[in-house]
């Protein structure tokens, strides 16, 4: 801007008045008011820079100003404002001051013969208002001997607001375009999945490089703006980094945030009290399949095309869709004495359901955890009876009556899957197990270490049963999966034969003598072995005792 000019047509302005004071009638007093008023607005106001985007800061109920002017020598010009609200509505306007008709020059005022409506009329006009959140854009053509005054207010709180002024509209656009129909359609719906598309910005096909688009999930409402959205994350409580992270630049999340990197896709999710809000960032691809959301929840979609070197941004028309709800679980049906093996996926968290509609009184429920870990629920007609997480062998004796439906839910706690055999039966059937010790430990005897042999011990039960005892040769970095991944459910029939150290009989009435010793011998100095014993009932079906490594000594 010509700052000189600006200086000198102000206080012609206010020469004129005053001169028109002494030749003319004096104006009545609101005339007289106002036009004090609008040259009082100029001299408190802001000058708006020329091709930049301008952040405001609002505060409730105060009024903020900003003028403009085309430079010297240019008679008439396009020129746009845009306006973005960055949370509430707010109200602004543009006003045009003009000389009046035939302006007259500093030495002929007294002359001039203007009535006072026409003064009144050639002084001020508002050519644009407006109220509202939406992203707003004036376009109009300017005159060298107009001033523009920006009006901006917000009444319901203390805000901010981006305004873009150019007078240069050859050579581009501060915002990328938006395509003609500017709507999000939904292509997909699943239970955990919303496929959209949109049509091509005309910027991404002119500047492939520096635009990319950007999703907003959230389950609250659509965003006008990527502005908008911004400081509704940050109102929530969180800190978020720059423009959903546009360039990729490294930054530091805070710890309600996970940022996941695949394909070339930067999301952002943001744990906030309304809900999850995602920020995915896609390139140039204008169809993204949102992955990972809530059955029968209700999200909220808005895309934006970004510029990466400017930061500016344009909002497609926000849309939303409701997933499917969730089916109901499968239910397989326990029958008496018949074993399930069941495999829970640890990744997706999910409850697998076994149902059992009782023919006694009296039923036993028997999980025999394989792998893993997991949560056991058991409901009868409805009500719980049972809730706990397993991690071995466990019976539930639950006593109700005939025809009662039981609901069996498992589910594993691990990240990893876990695996349980199931039985249901009334209490008089043939156990499927067989009579447990008060331990599944076995014990090793570190003063009976040699280095060819080691001394182990396991207790037994007050029912004669067959203990089998295998051996296997390990190294140091398989001791963790050996112990971790183990198949607790497995028999010898998987061990190799030459692992095989013996299988005896053995019982004792009297717990506390029930307990028997081994010593296994032709073992190699300082080596590791793994020790299983398997415990074989009348069903014949094992149960594995924990393992245990112990390593012979070095030197002896």
């Amino acid at each position: 801007l010509k700052m000189s000019w600006f200086w000198f047509y102000l206080p012609l302005h206010l020469l004129t008045a005053t001169c028109l004071c002494h030749s003319i009638k004096a104006p009545t007093t609101s005339s007289q008011q106002s036009f004090k008023t609008n040259l009082f607005n100029f001299y408190h106001s802001l000058i708006l820079a020329d091709g930049k985007e301008t952040t405001i800061h609002l505060l409730k109920d105060i009024p903020k100003r900003y003028y403009f002017a085309l430079e010297e020598g240019r008679v008439l010009a396009p020129f746009s404002v845009t306006v973005t609200p960055c949370d509430v509505p707010i109200e602004w306007s543009i006003l045009v001051y003009k000389s009046p008709p035939g302006k007259a020059t500093p030495g002929d005022h007294d002359t001039q013969e203007v009535s006072k409506s026409q003064k009144a009329s050639s002084i001020v006009s508002t050519i644009f208002n407006y109220k509202g959140n939406s992203v707003e854009t004036y376009m109009g053509m300017s005159s060298h001997s107009a001033l523009y005054l920006l009006e901006f207010l917000s009444t319901e709180r203390d805000t901010h607001i981006t305004v873009y002024l150019t007078t240069d509209t050859t050579s581009g656009h501060l915002y990328p375009e938006l395509p003609a129909d500017p709507r999000i359609d939904v292509l997909g719906i699943g239970h955990t999945t919303v496929t959209l598309t949109w049509k091509h910005s005309p910027s991404v096909l002119q500047h492939r490089e520096g635009i990319q688009y950007c999703l907003l999930v959230n389950e609250k409402h659509n965003y006008k703006s990527l502005c908008a959205a911004e400081t509704a994350i940050r109102s929530s409580g969180m800190k978020l980094p720059p423009t959903l992270a546009l360039s990729l630049s490294p930054y530091l999340l805070e710890p309600q945030q996970v940022m996941i990197l695949s394909n070339s896709e930067l999301s952002i999710i943001n744990k906030v009290s309304s809900g999850e809000v995602r920020q995915v960032c896609m390139g140039t691809k204008n169809t993204y399949t949102v992955p990972s959301l809530s059955p029968s929840t209700q999200y909220y979609f808005d895309v934006f095309i970004v510029n990466l070197l400017t930061n500016a941004s344009a909002a497609y028309t926000g849309t939303f869709a409701r997933t499917l709800e969730e089916p109901e679980p499968k239910v397989t049906e326990l029958k008496d004495g018949k074993v399930i093996h069941v495999v829970l996926d640890g990744k997706k968290q999910k409850f697998y359901s076994l149902q059992y509609q009782a023919r006694h009184k009296k039923i036993l429920f028997t999980f025999q955890l394989c792998r893993g870990q997991i949560q056991v629920h058991i409901t009868r007609n409805g009500k719980t009876v049972a809730s706990e997480n397993l991690s071995g062998l466990r019976y539930f004796s639950l006593k109700g009556k005939l025809l009662d439906t039981y609901l069996v839910q498992l589910r594993s706690t691990e990240e990893f899957n876990s695996s349980v055999k199931v039985q249901a039966s009334p209490h008089f059937h043939k156990p499927l197990f067989p009579l447990l010790p008060e331990s599944l430990k076995i014990k090793s005897f570190s003063k009976l270490r040699t280095c060819r042999s080691v001394t182990i011990a396991w207790l037994g039960t007050q029912e004669e049963s067959k203990y089998c005892l295998y051996r296997k040769r390990i190294e140091e970095d398989q001791i963790w999966r050996e112990l971790q991944s183990a198949d607790r459910c497995s028999g010898p029939e998987s061990r190799h034969k030459s692992e095989k150290v013996l299988c005896k009989y053995f019982y004792d009435l009297n717990l506390q003598r029930a307990v028997t010793t081994e010593t296994i011998k032709g073992l190699e100095a300082g080596t590791l072995y793994l020790f299983d014993v398997y415990l074989f009932g009348p069903s014949g079906i094992p149960v594995r005792y924990h393992s245990k490594v112990v390593k012979t000594r070095k030197k002896c």
